[in-house]
């Protein structure tokens, strides 16, 4: 009887980690997630063992991590808080259970890590020189991964544009766009008129890192892939997507321009808002990936029409009938 090979996903409570973890169960892999708040130290559910731990104790990292041939790093610090604290020792953590174990480390990767000089078009060797914090600090956290991947290691990052899903929260989609677990009357869009925006659908993302996965042996030790998502030309097709769907369901929701203006005022004073403004940039000059390698290793990307895509990101979180 050939055994299910094992994978921990560190971060399993969040959007691209959850699911993540509930495909790669039904892809037929033995999935743990390590989430911090779990009632018993391990808990079976839904044919997955969840696992309580805190991705900043390498201890529970280790722990988690034993006999996995996979450790999913999925794990942010929530609204872009203490990133300079939290994010290098939770990847550090994440590469010693990695070293213990002999596993593969799959990492969901940003263009944070890339500055003008790489844009408009971004391919996998493109030079990365971030211009931010949040930035420099990804181009370290892929760094660190590509020194494990030196000393013996296996890595596999996939890039994608900006999440949107059905059980993500923590995005532009629903902190920007829309507010969740209302009828939505306004659609605030970030974008600059005519300059294009690279989306990237939660269970598309998810599904071609599987499909990776499957092939893993196969691949470099270090192994980058940039999926093309949805590519919004002008800036204007999400919001104007989001309008549709919503006039499908007898609503007329207005779009207007996101209010740059007030987050600046009040940017000083809340962490958060501070981090959304440097991130601006991203919404200001067109950035999309190039995803021909991906394309050329497993045939296609996979990819749901956007439509329906957005249709069931409005159900999930709350904005149309059930």
């Amino acid at each position: 009887m050939e055994t299910k090979p094992k994978v921990l996903v560190v971060g399993a409570a969040g959007g691209i980690g959850g699911e993540l973890t509930r495909q790669l169960h039904d892809a037929g892999w033995m999935v743990q997630g390590m989430v911090r708040r779990l009632e018993q130290p391990t808990q079976h559910r839904d044919g997955i063992t969840w696992v309580r731990g805190d991705a900043m104790r390498a201890e529970d990292v280790a722990w988690a991590a034993q006999g996995c041939e996979v450790i999913v790093h999925a794990v942010n610090p929530p609204g872009y808080r203490r990133w300079a604290e939290l994010v290098l020792p939770m990847i550090d953590n994440t590469i010693a259970a990695a070293r213990l174990a002999g596993a593969t480390i799959v990492l969901p990767g940003t263009v944070y890590n890339y500055g003008p000089d790489a844009f408009p078009l971004l391919t996998e060797t493109a030079p990365q020189h971030p211009v931010t914090r949040k930035g420099a600090i990804r181009a370290e956290m892929e760094a660190r991964l590509h020194a494990y991947a030196a000393d013996g290691g296996k890595v596999l990052i996939v890039r994608a544009g900006d999440f949107f899903g059905p059980k993500a929260g923590n995005n532009w989609f629903s902190q920007g766009l829309i507010t969740p677990g209302k009828t939505i009357k306004r659609i605030q869009n970030p974008a600059k008129a005519g300059v294009g925006h690279q989306w990237a659908y939660l269970p598309d993302v998810a599904r071609n890192i599987v499909a990776l996965l499957v092939r893993r042996e196969s691949l470099p030790a270090f192994a980058t892939f940039h999926l093309g998502g949805h590519w919004d030309e002008d800036g204007t097709l999400m919001a104007q997507t989001i309008r549709r769907v919503l006039q499908r369901h007898g609503t007329d929701a207005k779009v207007t321009a996101f209010p740059w203006w007030l987050i600046r005022l009040i940017a000083p004073f809340n962490t958060t808002l501070r981090e959304m403004m440097e991130m601006r940039y991203l919404w200001r000059r067109p950035v999309r990936l190039d995803n021909s390698k991906l394309c050329a290793v497993q045939g296609r990307e996979w990819l749901t029409p956007l439509d329906e895509a957005v249709e069931a990101t409005l159900r999930g979180l709350g904005c149309l009938p059930q």
